[in-house]
């Protein structure tokens, strides 16, 4: 693992055991496409929309106007960084930021900047699954903010954690943006932010993005933008099959379709077969028969309430602190303290 900008200080103690703890990530991409295509509603596990195609393409939809999500996020931290701040470290006390599938960074990189212009004492911890993301996200970092300690992390979010919480007992601060969240079923949701809360002491926070409610017209257009990215986002799932396990999908076979129902918050993507078709996966050693019109489902996409946000921290066993709002009142942000384990 790449270790960025060895520091004297608080945080210098762990740089040389963090270059000895890259957690090793299991490729189960194999057989989370068998079991996903064997199923009687055929899907693809929303995690594999990032290799290096599908981040690049994210990063382009979040360029998009009509995806308004990175714009009402950026202006929580453009307004409120100061609050958010005050929330993280009231007392100048030094602490982890640990950012959990961290992109590009460039709307954490607001809040970065921030608090080293307040001279707050800090380490920047992003987490992926891959070690060229991260890396390349550390070196740009770097570029960008000289006095920043950088400390990539390899490897499932939680073990992450645990990899922290052996070298010191600073707070962590775990960013989950984006409402990345909403890419989680109700119940999947508050398991994840279970398992996040067993591996987090009371000093511990989640600051974490919601999605709200909103026009519905508004939400379609996020998902099904003119230019087609998010058409384009999906179909590399069936580009990535077909390249690391030999497959045969035509894309031309398939089209992309998003649907939102406003009255649950639930935004779901498709990838609909046009016609009756048989795929072979080489690497499977199987044929996938597909009937014209029949669905494999790509993603969840879930849009709360305050009701909502509310029972996922109670359930999940956190007690929510305070929560910032964009001017617009489409997102929001929300720190959580861990409270008792349900």
């Amino acid at each position: 693992m790449a270790v960025y900008r060895h520091q004297t200080g608080e945080f210098r103690a762990m740089n040389a055991q963090i270059e000895n703890a890259q957690t090793e990530s299991e490729n189960n991409f194999a057989q989370d496409v068998l079991e996903g295509l064997s199923a009687s509603q055929k899907y693809l596990p929303s995690k594999y929309f990032y290799d290096a195609e599908g981040s690049r393409l994210f990063q382009k939809i979040m360029e998009l106007p009509e995806y308004y999500l990175t714009n009402a996020e950026t202006d929580i931290f453009e307004r409120q960084a100061d609050s958010i701040l005050d929330q993280f470290s009231a007392s100048g006390t030094p602490f982890h930021l640990i950012e959990f599938g961290a992109g590009d960074a460039s709307k954490t990189s607001i809040l970065i900047r921030h608090f080293l212009e307040r001279h707050t004492p800090f380490d920047y911890n992003p987490v992926d699954i891959s070690q060229s993301a991260v890396d390349e996200l550390a070196a740009d970092m770097q570029t960008t903010f000289k006095s920043l300690v950088v400390h990539p992390i390899v490897g499932d979010y939680m073990d992450s954690l645990d990899q922290l919480a052996q070298w010191d007992k600073f707070p962590r601060i775990v960013l989950f943006l984006g409402s990345t969240i909403g890419n989680f079923t109700d119940h999947d949701a508050i398991e994840f932010c279970q398992e996040i809360r067993q591996h987090l002491t009371t000093q511990d926070r989640l600051f974490i993005g919601f999605d709200l409610k909103k026009d519905p017209d508004l939400i379609k257009r996020a998902y099904d933008d003119a230019q087609g990215i998010t058409a384009d986002f999906n179909f590399n799932l069936l580009k990535r099959i077909n390249r690391e396990l030999n497959a045969d999908f035509d894309l031309q076979n398939f089209d992309h379709q998003p649907s939102y129902n406003p009255k649950t918050g639930l935004a779901e993507s498709y990838l609909v077969s046009n016609q009756s078709q048989i795929v072979s996966i080489q690497a499977l050693d199987q044929t996938f028969e597909f009937a014209s019109g029949e669905t494999i489902h790509t993603e969840v996409s879930m849009k709360y309430d305050q009701e909502k946000i509310n029972l996922i921290a109670q359930q999940s066993g956190f007690a929510i602190i305070k929560q910032w709002y964009d001017s617009k009142h489409l997102f929001t942000n929300s720190l959580w303290q861990p409270g008792n384990q349900q």
